[in-house]
């Protein structure tokens, strides 16, 4: 029987329910589900062996590290602004935001940059790339000629997929990047840049940390699973709740580094004081590579710094919100 065309506008898709039918032919509801390919491990070995028709899917470590990189992965508009500090030096600081930046650009299709905010000649890039010829300070003085991306990337040397922006290395002048500076770094950056984490240097008094607290969407505070270490770090959210970042202390994400522990240090009672107080704790467990103070090379890190570093990744994501992105 042949269809009228008036047959055909009344019934659009054969079957009197127009374009809504289309969804049943969606690839969700066509194909037939299968269980996830696994990566790794002697589950990846015996799909291969077989050629795939023996699959026992994917383990709970692997399942656990997909849903960290899906959280990793969250959505993000506009720039956010992440800033890496503690009020003790020597806790890994530097560390972590090197170790943050890399594993954020290396699963996020976005670009990510990490500056070195340090006002004593930080050591950030001689960590991620052994390049600190050009520094933030080049920058400044260039500022109102740097329009575009491959401007903005004449002065930061590349860890990966990583940015970095290199700290001025004369400790004589390091003070001379104030508030006002490090704004106008930051506003630049976030016009070509979604992820801005800032390495900010020990202390909280400094200029360049007023304007980092001011611009920054969330915080990392570093701390140790010491008495000390943990001391610290609990200070650092007292400081920021007493001068006006209550909110943004709230919602921190706290990193014990754990490089010095102690078994006479109740571990679980400081874990639970932070938890308490904060959005995430995250501990990164002892690793020789990086306990040289050399520069890193994410290959060389023991599975479980590489799993602790994804979790931090994944908690600092947590916080992306699309609509508050910029």
């Amino acid at each position: 029987m042949t269809t009228r065309p008036a047959d055909r506008a009344a019934h659009p898709s054969g079957d009197g329910r127009g374009a809504d039918a289309a969804s049943d032919l969606r690839e969700d509801a066509v194909l037939r589900p299968q269980a996830d390919r696994p990566r790794s491990g002697w589950r990846r070995a015996l799909f291969e062996l077989t050629g795939g028709r023996v699959n026992p899917g994917p383990g709970e470590a692997e399942e656990a590290r997909t849903a960290l990189l899906a959280r990793i992965r969250s959505p993000l508009a506009g720039a956010h602004r992440v800033a890496v500090t503690s009020v003790k030096g020597g806790v890994g600081k530097t560390t972590v935001a090197a170790c943050l930046g890399l594993g954020l650009s290396e699963h996020r299709g976005d670009r990510a940059v990490v500056l070195d905010a340090n006002p004593d000649a930080g050591t950030l890039a001689d960590r991620l790339t052994g390049d600190a010829r050009i520094t933030v300070r080049e920058l400044l003085d260039d500022l109102e000629r740097v329009t575009t991306w491959t401007d903005v990337s004449r002065y930061t040397s590349l860890a990966g997929r990583l940015q970095v922006l290199a700290s001025e290395q004369d400790p004589a002048s390091g003070d001379a990047f104030r508030r006002d500076e490090y704004e106008r770094i930051c506003d630049l950056l976030g016009r070509f840049f979604n992820i801005i984490i800032t390495d900010s240097g020990t202390g909280l008094v400094h200029s360049a940390m007023e304007g980092t607290l001011a611009r920054a969407d969330s915080i990392v505070v570093v701390g140790a699973p010491t008495v000390d270490g943990a001391g610290r770090a609990s200070k650092t959210l007292d400081w920021l709740v007493a001068h006006g970042h209550a909110e943004l202390a709230a919602d921190a994400v706290v990193v014990l580094s754990c490089d010095r522990r102690s078994a006479e240090v109740d571990a679980e009672r400081i874990r639970d004081h932070f938890r308490s107080r904060v959005r995430g704790v995250v501990e990164i467990p002892h690793d020789p590579h990086l306990a040289t103070g050399g520069r890193i090379d994410p290959a060389r890190l023991r599975p479980a710094t590489t799993d602790a570093f994804l979790e931090l990744g994944a908690t600092v994501a947590d916080a992306f919100d699309v609509r508050r992105g910029g």
